[in-house]
């Protein structure tokens, strides 16, 4: 799996080897943007000697409301009849470990646990079927949102903008099937959500035609795809921890605002 690493003070992306608890270095651009193709490299490093980052630095983070049918039933909607679309900014994204802030202007912060796709080369106006030549692969995410506000605003561009409201990571799993994972997350080890991408309304392939027809997705974009039944608030101090299957676990823990 893909990760990005920092270590004295550069940053490279590698070659997660998890049995090992290793980082294969690679060398060169993992999108391809300069036209060479990366170079994986015999060098490896203890897993423990590097610090793990936000796997992509997005232009932005494309979010898809109400997409699970779980969720739609747990809130009393209807399932939409296309894909709910909303953005979250760059600044949103944070890496694994790394610290939610909760603001002080919001008394409900809620976690949203989220299968992240990441996106390897410009899409604009694709087709379902070509979907996954676009795809780098798939990651963990924590969409944070500050549900008072957003049901105060009508809208939801400040509940889920704040800094930090999108914990990505903690690597991207290439050729994933997405079509069934088992998504959990857990606040302070107890389980809040159990579900599968079995239950997502729009698949991936029929998010990315629908989003691409609105606005071009750039290398290193990332799609949320929605978040299934069981959101709930938390509080300062509580850790958040979303696991899905083929890829690993997210953790991140809350803390208040300075």
């Amino acid at each position: 799996m893909i990760v990005r690493y920092e270590r004295n003070g550069k940053v490279k992306h590698g070659w997660l080897v998890e049995a090992a608890q290793k980082v294969r270095v690679i060398e060169g651009d993992v999108y391809k943007t300069d036209g060479q193709k990366p170079v994986m490299t015999g060098l490896e490093l203890p897993l423990a000697d590097v610090r793990l980052l936000a796997p992509c630095t997005p232009s932005k983070v494309v979010c898809i409301g109400v997409n699970y049918k779980d969720h739609a039933q747990e809130m009393g909607i209807e399932l939409p009849k296309e894909p709910l679309m909303f953005l979250k900014p760059a600044t949103t994204v944070i890496g694994p470990g790394e610290a939610i802030v909760h603001p002080s202007l919001t008394e409900n912060l809620h976690y949203e646990g989220e299968l992240a796709v990441v996106i390897k080369k410009p899409a604009r106006r694709i087709k379902a079927e070509e979907a996954e030549e676009y795809i780098l692969g798939y990651t963990c995410a924590i969409d944070v949102t500050a549900r008072d506000l957003q049901q105060r605003d009508g809208q939801w561009t400040r509940a889920k903008g704040f800094d930090t409201f999108c914990p990505l990571g903690p690597a991207i799993a290439p050729k994933l099937d997405h079509r069934n994972l088992r998504i959990v997350t857990k606040v302070n080890g107890e389980v809040r959500q159990d579900s599968s991408t079995s239950q997502l309304v729009f698949d991936v392939p029929q998010l990315l035609e629908a989003i691409t027809a609105v606005m071009t997705l750039l290398p290193g974009d990332v799609v949320l795809t929605g978040t299934p039944s069981g959101v709930g608030q938390v509080r300062v101090g509580d850790e958040i921890s979303v696991t899905i299957e083929g890829i690993g676990t997210l953790t991140n823990r809350v803390v208040a605002e300075e």
